[in-house]
């Protein structure tokens, strides 16, 4: 894998080499935060997708879900890009009716060279990506966990679905590219989360060459907790549950950064439950449910560069 100090020619600085990891909209709002301030970045995206414009293509042509992959690339797009602009854009009419142009070209690309990962690195050249994204896997994968109504199978089906635990995958160990275990070996920061705790991070975090790589990985892991939990994984789940997840599926985690509400002090505490610590600063943008990239940036890029910064309040037990 090239290295992306070098490679990546729209960063610039001596910022960390930062790789953030899950899915959909959180993921994409890590990777705006990340191309403030690292020198390098990789995008590692579940691809257990099968809802929307991707499960269609995936249904149809046995392909992974370009989905999570475009919203990455264009997260890390060069706004001087028509192209990039313009991977979102959705057709509204006719056969093509809800599909992203970004799908089809990630789609057609992969068929006419035979390789994902070529089409995604030929996307992010054209549209001048500020990082590379690479599947958690090199093939699509079933979701599988167990709920309060038995075993269950797919993303969607899990998204709607409570008291899900031991979530798995079908086949049950799929492959990880190499590209995705050296960028988690070789960085400064890891980036897990934000999104839907199950069906994003977790559906990349538990993929077996994933989760080794961030055992071993002397990289500094960050645990960005979501500003609001709407989906129906996360609902009723706090933060200490959501790091109770991480914990069941052998996730590790140095740090976790929290939203606090504007009217609160931000401060430093540490979960007595799992003993990490963890830092709420104010990250919500204006929507109130999503983070605001240069917020989020400037706690990513403090606790990267000075970790000591980070207070650590002495454990208690009961």
């Amino acid at each position: 894998m090239p290295d992306n100090r070098t490679t990546n020619d729209h960063l610039t600085g001596p910022g960390p080499l930062v790789v953030a990891m899950g899915g959909g909209h959180g993921l994409a709002s890590s990777l705006k935060a990340a191309r403030l301030f690292a020198s390098g970045i990789t995008a590692i995206v579940s691809v257990g997708d099968d809802g929307g414009s991707s499960g269609r293509l995936r249904a149809e042509f046995d392909v992974s879900p370009p989905g999570d992959i475009r919203r990455c690339l264009s997260a890390l797009a060069d706004e001087r890009s028509l192209l990039g602009r313009s991977l979102e854009y959705r057709f509204e009419e006719g056969q093509l009716s809800g599909h992203p142009i970004g799908n089809l070209l990630l789609i057609g690309l992969a068929f006419s060279g035979q390789d994902l990962q070529q089409a995604i690195d030929e996307v992010g050249r054209v549209v001048g990506a500020a990082g590379r994204v690479v599947p958690a896997t090199t093939l699509p994968v079933v979701l599988i966990a167990d709920s309060d109504r038995g075993t269950i199978t797919g993303q969607v089906t899990i998204e709607r679905a409570a008291g899900i635990r031991n979530l798995r995958f079908d086949p049950p160990d799929p492959p990880t590219p190499d590209h995705a275990v050296q960028a988690l070996l070789e960085a400064d920061q890891i980036i897990i989360g934000p999104g839907s705790l199950y069906t994003s991070v977790l559906a990349t975090a538990v993929v077996d060459g994933i989760r080794q790589a961030l055992e071993q990985t002397t990289a500094q892991r960050v645990f960005v907790a979501n500003v609001a939990n709407e989906k129906a994984d996360a609902r009723g789940f706090g933060l200490e549950e959501h790091l109770g997840a991480l914990a069941d599926h052998g996730v590790p985690v140095d740090l976790v950064v929290a939203d606090c509400p504007s009217h609160v002090t931000p401060y430093s505490s540490i979960s007595r439950s799992v003993g990490v610590p963890i830092l709420y600063r104010h990250l919500a943008a204006d929507d109130g449910w999503s983070h605001e990239p240069g917020r989020l940036a400037a706690v990513l890029s403090d606790v990267v560069t000075e970790p000591s910064a980070v207070h650590r309040e002495p454990s208690q037990t009961s």
